[in-house]
């Protein structure tokens, strides 16, 4: 599968988690690079001491990505982070600005490549009001369906929507969070204090579709134990697991499996994905297995 791809590849349409075949097919001068872990890390830490260096409110979100809280001038610190980026690292970045964390999101995918743009409530309702619900920062493809379902297709009919109305469908707490989202609304503060993953996993694409069922439990076996050592190692009990497959040509499927308590115990964790694994009818091509654990 494509990790991510560059501005040239993407306009011959490949993008991140498409197969590598396909993209082949899309594209047959494209040139595949080797995922190299431990310079995308080293390139990270510098990235984010730089980061540092200007202020002291930063909340770290991946490798290449991350928010700055600040009070001066939005665009000359924007563009005070671009150059000294640049000149530590030789790397560009995109800067988006905003009222919160929300705005400051989404602006930084229109600053792309190596831009600023500025989204505040005030560019909200045109900026995005037409646009899908799907484009907004915490809706993915499973809830922009579901909205579609109630009416709800656009932004703007997101932030008129009735909270209690998306309260039935989504729950007390969803619902009401949706309709702040359609508003650009976000009242959560950058925080300078280490993120933990609630969660852990691992996939694996085989390189041809397998349809032996053993293979398949070897894979989930493999993926399930080394997470589970994690989880005894780190000390952070699992309270359930994941397991999702991938059938040919790209159908996918999760079964989930609750532990009667959190646990870092490796057999119960082991056991616990089994029988999330039993639950699918391996009567297809596999292309992907996958495990995640959740902490709790």
């Amino acid at each position: 599968m494509i990790s991510t791809a560059n501005y040239e590849a993407r306009r011959y349409g490949l993008h991140s988690g498409m197969p590598l075949r396909t993209a082949l097919r899309k594209c047959p001068g494209a040139v595949f690079l080797p995922v190299d872990r431990e310079a995308y890390e080293h390139a990270s830490r510098d990235v984010m001491e730089v980061l540092r260096a200007i202020t002291d409110a930063l909340e770290v979100w991946g490798w290449d990505e991350a928010f700055v809280e600040t009070n001066d001038q939005p665009e000359v610190v924007a563009r005070a982070i671009q150059s000294a980026v640049s000149n530590k690292t030789g790397l560009s970045c995109s800067v988006g600005i905003g009222d919160n964390k929300l705005q400051a999101k989404i602006a930084s995918g229109f600053a792309k490549p190596a831009g600023i743009y500025r989204l505040t409530a005030r560019e909200w309702p045109e900026v995005m009001g037409g646009r899908r619900t799907e484009e907004l920062w915490g809706i993915g493809r499973k809830s922009a369906r579901k909205l579609s379902e109630l009416g709800i297709d656009k932004v703007s009919e997101l932030a008129a929507a009735d909270e209690e109305r998306l309260s039935l469908s989504f729950g007390p707490r969803t619902g009401p969070w949706l309709v702040a989202l359609g508003r650009g609304v976000d009242h959560s503060r950058v925080s300078s204090v280490p993120r933990r993953a609630r969660s852990r996993s691992l996939e694996l694409t085989f390189d041809e579709d397998v349809e032996d069922p053993h293979v398949i439990s070897a894979e989930v076996t493999r993926m399930t134990s080394r997470l589970a050592e994690h989880s005894m190692s780190s000390d952070r009990p699992v309270s359930s697991v994941t397991v999702k497959i991938r059938f040919a040509p790209f159908v996918t499927r999760t079964r989930i499996r609750r532990l009667p308590e959190p646990s870092i115990e490796v057999e119960a964790i082991l056991e616990a994905a089994i029988v999330a694994l039993g639950r699918f009818e391996l009567d297809r091509p596999v292309r992907l297995v996958g495990v995640k654990v959740d902490f709790g």
